[in-house]
């Protein structure tokens, strides 16, 4: 990617900032690191994505919904007019050109990664990064987050680059988002709406597509954008009847007031659709449990090859892509170990640093397949510049689900293939349980395998008993959910020696032959 435009961020005159007396030299000495970091992101825009595009390995089966989701792309040249700055129609089919903003407060290199990360996103959501901007400044500026001098700066950056879209590097609030594009005069975006767009794309079950509109929605509530009375739709007051003075006529409600009115109400409803739904999830967990199938929840953050492992574990074929939240809906997949205990294995959805609120709360539901889980794979990319920022987000996010601090954890290094060697070491010696794999190549498979079979929990009843020939149903279950030591084939029927647990004991008991 060619970068149109080189920027010069320079150093905010933040009067909080340490920059303030330091002099013309240290504020130069900001303004090129600014640009050195801004021109790495731009020559490698995307790569907290893997480099090369997605690389699929023989795990991965025909990945038939991949090809659903690139017959539809985003395409350039189309009219790319604001005529009118809303937040519900803000996405639109057409190759959107953006200039990333981000802040730099302390370390360079944070800032780099976020501001890289940021790139990611927007190119997950199909937009074109054309430039960026960094600036040095401790907390952002309440009316405009940049300043007003850096905003008119970034004025003249977005109509040097004929971009369309400006993406924050942070929360903005409503007030700075109009101060901001009333100065720019294109659309801003900030990374909440960035990572909820992409969740919109990428929804495909009912309950994903409702847990994403109710996220958007509560988004979009504090944001909608009056435009006078000239909107109202009805009168108040008493007009026209009797005992109506001057000034008692008000404006009534106001479009914005409808919007709100109508907007409250679809929440509500989406919340009940959403309560609704959550039953059938729970009536599959209940019936795993009832069966006794211990399970294993894949979690960790985005794009750092969670699908992938899954595919690697089981075979299950579910959607690998080298982008950011590829994956949205749960996929929860049976298999067994190498003595033929079944377990499930439960992908979930992806995090990022500072993943919106809205969102933890509307996939609660979802994230609550970590908290019933038996044991917690948490992959993490050790290929990425910073993994520990990488484990610190995710633990994070887990630790506002209840009960996901109970369960065991083990920190899974994937795409060890292209990890530093010294990564991977500084890792292992930073965390207790670690195992290293790479889900495309296979490395460190079978050492997970071995691992996730011996940290399931056994069956806890001895059983030494004859189970009637007509009853081969239990002795298949036997063989599925428990453990056997021995089995023999006697005249009365088949001899069971080994572990299940306290439901299947108990129907054991009910039918098996006495001596």
């Amino acid at each position: 990617m060619t970068n149109s435009h080189e920027p010069q961020p320079t150093s905010s005159q933040d009067p909080s900032g340490p920059d303030e007396t330091s002099g013309p030299v240290a504020a130069a000495s900001a303004r090129d690191v600014a640009s050195d970091v801004v021109a790495r992101v731009l020559a490698r825009a995307g790569t907290a994505r893997a480099a090369g595009g997605t690389q699929h390995s023989s795990h991965d089966g025909d990945q038939l919904e991949l090809a659903e989701r690139t017959a539809l792309r985003r395409v350039a040249n189309l009219s790319t007019e604001l005529e009118d700055v809303t937040e519900v129609e803000y996405r639109q089919l057409r190759l959107e050109k953006v200039v990333l903003v981000g802040l730099w407060s302390r370390d360079a290199m944070d800032a780099e990664i976020s501001l890289r990360e940021l790139a990611a996103l927007a190119e997950t959501a199909g937009s074109q990064v054309l430039d960026g901007v960094l600036q040095r400044r401790q907390t952002p500026d309440p009316g405009t987050y940049l300043g007003s001098g850096k905003a008119a700066e970034l004025a003249a950056v977005v109509a040097a680059t004929g971009a369309d879209t400006v993406v924050i590097d942070g929360d903005l609030a409503p007030s700075q988002r109009r101060a901001l594009e009333d100065i720019i005069k294109v659309k801003v975006v900030d990374r909440t709406a960035l990572i909820l767009d992409i969740f919109a794309q990428h929804a495909k079950s009912r309950e994903g597509k409702a847990q994403v509109e109710l996220a958007q929605l509560e988004y979009l509530l504090p944001r909608l954008r009056g435009w006078g009375e000239s909107m109202s739709r009805q009168a108040g007051g008493q007009v026209g009847g009797a005992g109506a003075g001057m000034g008692s006529r008000g404006p009534g409600e106001t479009k914005i007031e409808l919007d709100r009115r109508r907007i409250r109400n679809r929440m509500a409803k989406l919340r009940r659709e959403i309560d609704a739904m959550a039953p059938s999830r729970e009536t599959k967990r209940a019936n795993r449990k009832r069966n006794a199938i211990p399970s294993v929840a894949i979690a960790g953050y985005t794009n750092a090859g969670k699908s992938s492992l899954l595919n690697a574990l089981t075979g299950a074929g579910v959607l690998v892509e080298n982008a950011l939240f590829a994956t949205l809906d749960p996929t929860v997949r049976r298999t067994k170990t190498a003595d033929g205990r079944i377990y499930t294995l439960a992908d979930t959805v992806g995090f990022v640093r500072a993943l919106p609120h809205q969102l933890v709360e509307a996939f609660r539901s979802t994230l609550e397949e970590v908290a019933d889980a038996d044991l917690l794979l948490h992959i993490v990319d050790a290929s990425h510049p910073d993994p520990e920022g990488q484990i610190e987000a995710v633990r994070h996010v887990l630790a506002d689900i209840p009960g996901a601090q109970d369960v065991p954890e083990v920190i899974v290094l994937n795409k060890a293939d292209v990890a530093a060697p010294e990564t991977i070491t500084r890792l292992r010696s930073q965390e207790r349980n670690t195992i290293v794999v790479s889900a495309h190549t296979g490395e460190g498979i079978g050492e997970l395998l071995e691992f996730i079979a011996a940290s399931l929990p056994h069956p806890g009843v001895s059983i030494d008993l004859v189970v009637p020939y007509n009853r081969g149903d239990l002795v298949n279950r036997v063989h599925l959910e428990g453990e056997i030591d021995h089995l023999e084939h006697v005249g009365e029927g088949t001899l069971l020696r080994g572990r299940v647990d306290e439901a299947l004991a108990a129907e054991l008991a009910a039918v098996a032959i006495r001596p």
